[in-house]
């Protein structure tokens, strides 16, 4: 095994075992996978699944004051990602990362994102004058907020009653026939405009698509903010979207309810 294979935690616990260039490696991930983390679980579900498509993260070191060691993050992203990477995303990520080192030996002076550079080749010129493109050097790594996110099936879901709506769903599912059956795309990144949505449930019956969300105690006061982002799904041809309270997901029999209007809703 590798040392870029090796989970960060074994290398910060044994940092004897490693070079230094895998420790400031495996730091500076937990840096990330931290802060991602807290700001999820504050409600910040879209800055952190930006965070978790990083491709690269690295801490720059820039000055030592008062015995303690500054550095400034650096993200790499691909262009799409980098576009919504706002002045205010900055920040929030920045204040995250602070809190998060205020705690270690060490301290964060400032963020910057910066784009992934394309691979090239000898050909370049030809690549460019046929129109091709150049490839780009990310491989898309997918990276799941949380260590006991739920997986069913080889798929993976944010939380428990996420899995709850997704069991009721299969269920359905199997007592389809093969000719009449439904489509379950958990957590699919969608991109609507100048918006990368990744709906909860994305689900695919009898010609029309349909988006459940299943909303936690972070959705109070968001009404306008998901009433706009609804209005762009629809127009991007979602036909119906239902919303589920994780109060109302618990019990089963409130699931199975709410599976069965929305399923009735979405084809007629």
């Amino acid at each position: 095994m590798t040392a870029a294979s090796v989970p960060f935690q074994e290398i910060l616990q044994n940092p004897d075992n490693y070079s230094p260039d895998d420790f400031a490696r495996a730091r500076a991930e937990k840096v990330l996978a931290v802060s991602a983390t807290v700001l999820h679980q504050r409600g910040h579900e879209d800055i952190a699944a930006l965070l978790a498509q990083a491709e690269f993260c690295d801490l720059e070191y820039q000055e030592e004051d008062w015995g303690k060691s500054w550095y400034e993050v650096v993200l790499d992203f691909d262009h799409p990602q980098l576009e919504r990477f706002t002045e205010e995303v900055q920040q929030r990520v920045l204040s995250a990362m602070q809190e998060v080192c205020d705690r270690e030996d060490f301290g964060i002076s400032g963020l910057r994102a910066r784009a992934i550079l394309p691979e090239v080749g000898a050909n370049w010129r030809e690549q460019l004058a046929a129109g091709g493109k150049a490839r780009p050097s990310n491989h898309a790594r997918k990276v799941r907020i949380g260590p006991a996110h739920p997986q069913a099936d080889g798929l993976h879901l944010t939380n428990e009653w996420e899995w709850r709506v997704y069991a009721v769903l299969r269920d359905r599912q199997q007592e389809l026939p093969d000719n009449d059956t439904l489509g379950i795309v958990p957590l699919a990144a969608m991109k609507v405009r100048d918006h990368v949505f990744e709906p909860d449930l994305l689900v695919t019956y009898r010609g029309y698509a349909g988006v459940i969300e299943v909303d936690g105690p972070h959705h109070k006061g968001r009404s306008s903010d998901d009433k706009s982002r609804e209005r762009l799904l629809r127009h991007a041809g979602v036909k119906y979207i239902d919303r589920i309270d994780v109060r109302d997901a618990t019990a089963k029999e409130e699931v199975e309810k709410f599976v069965t209007d929305f399923l009735r809703h979405l084809i007629g």
